[in-house]
């Protein structure tokens, strides 16, 4: 093993890592996750990151900022997801169908996702300055909705797809069947089952 290279004065040589703050962020998902924002410390963050603790204040003003991008990151990820989930439909049928997917997709999904996006709601509720990134979620995803439906239409499949999603998350008998589901969002649009 050969010993660490070693810099002016004896010091070990910064090692190059470009991708460290992204690192860093991604780890905080990890374990806002985990712990939730109330069990969020610099440390575990650090540790979870294989960084020096003080590569933390390097990068950021401090935990709420980190926070705050560790949340707008995770919320642009989901939101891509999202979109992606709706290319190439192009009928209302379809477009049924692709919610009813997208519901029972995101539930069966990672559910470290869903535990990051609640803690992503209550934190906004708390902290004003992280509505921002819930209004731009939010956003993102009645504007893929809003090339199916009008607006006030896809306000409310928007609404309808984050209450079932919770539901059946939440739930401990595994909430709405895909058919029923499929029933629910059918007639929301107007649609026969």
């Amino acid at each position: 093993m050969t010993a660490p290279a070693e810099a002016k004065g004896g010091r070990p040589a910064r090692r190059y890592d470009p991708d460290r703050k992204g690192r860093i962020v991604e780890a905080a998902v990890d374990v806002i996750a985990q712990y939730g924002v109330a069990g969020t410390t610099h440390r575990r963050i650090a540790a979870a990151a294989d960084v020096p603790l003080g590569s933390l204040t390097y990068h950021f003003t401090g935990l709420d900022d980190l926070l705050a991008q560790a949340f707008r990151w995770h919320a642009e990820r989901m939101s891509r997801q999202y979109e992606a989930h709706f290319e190439g439909v192009r009928t209302r049928e379809e477009f049924v169908d692709a919610v009813t997917d997208l519901i029972h997709g995101l539930v069966d999904d990672d559910p470290r996702d869903w535990a990051v996006a609640y803690e992503l709601y209550l934190a906004a509720l708390r902290d004003p300055a992280l509505r921002s990134v819930t209004e731009s979620w939010m956003r993102t995803s009645r504007t893929v909705l809003e090339r199916f439906v009008d607006p006030t239409t896809a306000r409310g499949v928007d609404a309808l797809i984050e209450g079932i999603v919770m539901h059946k998350t939440l739930s401990t008998t595994g909430g709405a069947t895909r058919d029923e589901t499929r029933t629910i969002i059918a007639r929301v649009l107007g649609e026969s089952a």
